[in-house]
């Protein structure tokens, strides 16, 4: 069964709280991302560990194998965004077609034990590199291929809301 693709543009976020998991980007200073990456990712191992982990609740929405699988990508391209904001002026980045990836990585077979490595891992490497920004750094910019634009700063906010997110859909 196929999952409608997510087309909303989730910009919003840096302006106001989520009424769906309610991150407040008001309340986050960029010094606390690092941590509540880690914090976010502990929670992970007993999503996982659920023995209904690859169930989906019901047809539109993603099991929480497949978000958590969702998570390590998310990790892995905004890490990737942030090396490449902090390399180049002004670079655009790539579209990322996460329903597409979510198909063509086949999220609903992750064998759970090895995600929760490579989800851990993928957390931890964003965690330090986020960590290691300075402060000189944080309003270096990026953008969307949308046109948005993003600070390293901005584009920390917006990425932490995701796992956060999705952490709060599965009810993790």
């Amino acid at each position: 069964m196929a999952i409608t693709p997510d087309t909303k543009n989730w910009t919003w976020v840096l302006e106001r709280p989520c009424p769906d998991c309610g991150f407040d980007p008001a309340s986050v200073r960029f010094d606390q991302i690092s941590d509540l990456v880690r914090a976010n990712v502990a929670r992970w191992p007993a999503v996982l560990a659920r023995p209904d982990v690859a169930v989906r609740p019901n047809e539109q929405t993603w099991s929480p194998l497949e978000y958590a699988a969702h998570v390590r990508d998310v990790f892995r391209v905004f890490r990737g965004r942030l090396e490449l904001m902090l390399a180049q002026d002004d670079p655009s980045f790539a579209d990322w077609d996460q329903d597409a990836t979510a198909v063509a990585e086949r999220y609903a077979e992750e064998d759970p034990r090895t995600l929760l490595v490579e989800l851990t891992d993928a957390g931890a490497a964003a965690a330090d590199a986020f960590g290691a920004v300075r402060v000189r750094d944080r309003d270096r910019r990026g953008l969307r291929s949308d046109g948005s634009a993003f600070t390293v700063a901005t584009l920390a906010t917006y990425f932490l809301h995701d796992p956060v997110h999705h952490l709060n859909d599965v009810r993790g």
